[in-house]
């Protein structure tokens, strides 16, 4: 850092900090942007990209000497084979010649031997074809291609490092997962790891039911809960698709010289209701927090372009890519002992399910065994019997197990609050809000009121609502919230 102080002529402020948490142990450098006269610390391009780095080739050599004659014939040579993109590739990119062909000639003879084998290897691998004597024609996706290879590669590489301590898990049972390809997974988290610093990508290996070992690429997913290690969950494509309320939402501007608002809504539909349309605009703030698709104006309404449907759908692409799949936790708990919980499991489900997960492999293997032990459990329990060598289940079951779990965790709260547990049955609900309190895979909101307290399940809305007088009343299985003490407050639905 102190020759880079001298190539820019300033003194800096900078912290750095090794990390070993992939792969490959690598140093992070950050720069405060203000140079020693308090201005803005400007580097050049060509110095950010080629010049830190040939400075710190100089300090390596210094402390180790230079690379020698065969060291650096040695690294070439090794890149003739290798199914990535090289530095021979960007040298017989540069050097196309007027008719847009590649050759291996050049004046130095060990420059000419590296590309010539190199162009014969991408030859073979169909990414480079002979027009002439000694004249190649390159894939125009040569590039994308082999840096698709060297992701794959990598992540090989990756699974081999993480799954070490897993003899029983044998490369053979590897696949990169494709959320646009493949069909959902489900199956039991191995790994959760980081790729990709610079854009915050993370991955997870799961052991599927379909006998495979997967590795997903979960984006730039710091906010997904993907459970900790040995859960269970399912892995689906990020959907890519307009939604009804986008549809609304352009027919309404539409009508309304590309205006969108709630009163506009509820003039434009008089069906509509106030909860409806108020929908419909935190559909319009996701998509503001994320792109500028959108347009919000300080009285309250919604500049809507005329090809607003187009932008969502760029929008949702542009989401996608970034966070590639949905997990959902389909339990925390290790199979093992989802056998005796007394509570609702994924195995209770898959127990009921008219389509249950198709079971192969060894951990399909071992799905099928926890299975068989779970309906031995249910039996003893009274909530199942075993009829012509097949389980049968009591219809209300999983509501059964459930509330055994809320019972059990309410009776431990009453505890540790030291309040009575009042079982919600329907109806209002009114106390004051104090925390969510997760029950197996669900979160219930913790209501208290007097001497006693209730649990309801929770909802994103009440989040901002901790130590707050809050109310609701339940319709059709749905929670209407009201804010503060009085009656006149706004109803969240």
């Amino acid at each position: 850092m102190h020759q880079i102080e001298q190539d820019l002529g300033t003194r800096l402020e900078w912290v750095a900090v090794d990390h070993f948490n992939t792969g490959h142990p690598h140093t992070h450098i950050v720069l405060r942007g203000i140079d020693d006269r308090d201005q803005n610390l400007v580097i050049a391009r060509e110095y950010i990209s080629r010049g830190i780095t040939m400075r710190a080739a100089e300090l390596v050599n210094l402390d180790l000497g230079p690379r020698t004659t065969r060291e650096i014939i040695a690294a070439g040579q090794r890149e003739i084979a290798q199914e990535r993109f090289t530095a021979i590739d960007r040298r017989l990119m540069r050097s196309l010649d007027e008719n847009g062909l590649a050759s291996p000639w050049h004046a130095h003879p060990t420059e000419q031997s590296l590309r010539a084998g190199r162009l014969g290897t991408l030859a073979r691998m169909g990414l480079a074809a002979e027009e002439a004597k000694g004249r190649y024609r390159l894939d125009p996706a040569l590039e994308d291609t082999l840096r698709a290879m060297g992701r794959r590669g990598d992540i090989i590489a990756t699974m081999d490092e993480r799954l070490r301590a897993r003899p029983d898990i044998v490369p053979h049972d590897y696949v990169i997962h494709d959320p646009a390809r493949a069909a959902p997974l489900v199956g039991r988290v191995l790994v959760r790891g980081q790729t990709g610093e610079h854009h915050d990508r993370r991955y997870l290996i799961l052991e599927a039911t379909d006998g495979h070992t997967h590795y997903v690429d979960l984006g730039s997913a710091a906010q997904l809960d993907h459970g900790r290690d040995n859960a269970m969950v399912r892995v689906s494509a990020t959907p890519v698709q307009l939604r009804d309320a986008d549809r609304i939402i352009a027919e309404v501007a539409a009508a309304n010289q590309g205006t969108y608002s709630i009163d506009r809504h509820l003039k434009y539909d008089p069906s509509a209701t106030q909860r409806f349309a108020e929908a419909h605009v935190r559909r319009l703030e996701a998509i503001r927090r994320g792109s500028d698709a959108v347009e919000w104006s300080p009285d309250g309404s919604w500049k809507i372009a005329p090809d607003h449907l187009d932008r969502v759908l760029a929008w949702e692409r542009d989401r996608a890519a970034k966070r590639p799949v949905e997990v959902d936790i389909l339990s925390d708990r290790p199979l093992e002992q989802m056998v005796r919980h007394n509570g609702v499991t994924w195995l209770d489900e898959q127990c009921v399910a008219a389509k249950p997960e198709r079971l192969q492999g060894s951990f399909g293997a071992r799905v099928r065994e926890a299975l068989n032990q779970r309906r031995q459990w249910l039996i003893e329990q009274g909530l199942a019997w075993g009829e012509d060598g097949a389980a049968r289940y009591k219809p209300n079951m999983l509501a059964s197990l459930r509330q055994r779990e809320l019972r059990q965790v309410a009776g431990q709260l009453s505890q540790d609050l030291g309040l009575d547990y009042a079982e919600h049955r329907g109806g209002r609900i009114e106390g004051t809000y104090r925390k969510a309190v997760q029950v197996g895979t669900g979160k219930y909101a913790l209501i208290e009121k007097s001497r006693e307290f209730t649990l309801v399940p929770w909802r994103p809305v009440l989040e901002r609502q901790i130590g707050r007088q809050v109310s609701g009343i339940e319709r059709a299985g749905t929670i209407s919230w009201r804010f503060g003490r009085g009656r006149s407050g706004p109803e969240i639905g």
